[in-house]
């Protein structure tokens, strides 16, 4: 936990409650359903939840947005997000039911009432969304592709409505079709190691009515 409030310092005691609940909670679902690698659970608060929370630094959410995060897993990064902001709606999505049931549960127990699972694909989602998060789920081209009819038109955030991607290495190759995003080096944010490589690319996505 104090990683986390080593970089964020506007938590209420529920949120600080919340976020201290998470490595029980995963670590009790993991024994049931393979959520996260067993050698990642130890390290819960770096590689998922602190990572998670590395979209936060790069945009702080208005009160009334709405969030959709595809290919979610147990939760990430949408379970975190939504601790951090609860005036915004979260919809997480996955194609895997078992993961979706972590989800449900999860928030269910935090009574984050901000949070909506769905088990289905992106495409399948109705709705659109002033953001699409994710974690690394596919290559860019492939994601846009998956999510490019799911964006608001209306804008009421500092950024432009779109995705924030969590990934990770050299991404030239990737983003060579999209000029227009920008790439926040999460190492600017966070000191750990395992943030040297690690990125969050904002792609503004125009709405197709």
């Amino acid at each position: 936990m104090e990683i986390i409030t080593k970089y964020f310092d506007m938590f209420t005691e529920d949120q600080l409650d919340k976020y201290g609940r998470l490595e029980n909670l995963y670590t009790d679902w993991n024994t049931k359903i393979n959520v996260i690698s067993r050698k990642d659970i130890d390290e819960l608060y770096t590689k998922h939840v602190l990572h998670s929370l590395g979209i936060a630094k790069v945009m702080s959410f208005t009160s009334g947005s709405t969030v959709l995060d595809v290919g979610t897993g147990g939760g990430f990064p949408g379970i975190p997000l939504a601790i951090m902001f609860p005036e915004v709606k979260f919809v997480l999505v996955d194609s895997i039911g078992k993961k979706i049931k972590v989800v449900e549960a999860v928030a269910k127990e935090l009574q984050l009432n901000n949070v909506q699972a769905v088990h289905g694909r992106a495409e399948t989602v109705k709705g659109d969304f002033d953001f699409i998060v994710s974690r690394a789920v596919t290559t860019m081209p492939q994601f846009v592709n998956w999510v490019k009819n799911k964006v608001k038109k209306k804008q009421i955030n500092s950024l432009k409505n779109g995705i924030l991607y969590l990934k990770g290495g050299d991404l030239t190759e990737e983003l060579q079709s999209f000029p227009q995003a920008t790439i926040y080096n999460l190492s600017s944010y966070f000191e750990e190691s395992f943030f040297e490589t690690k990125k969050v690319v904002h792609l503004p996505v125009k709405y197709k009515g």
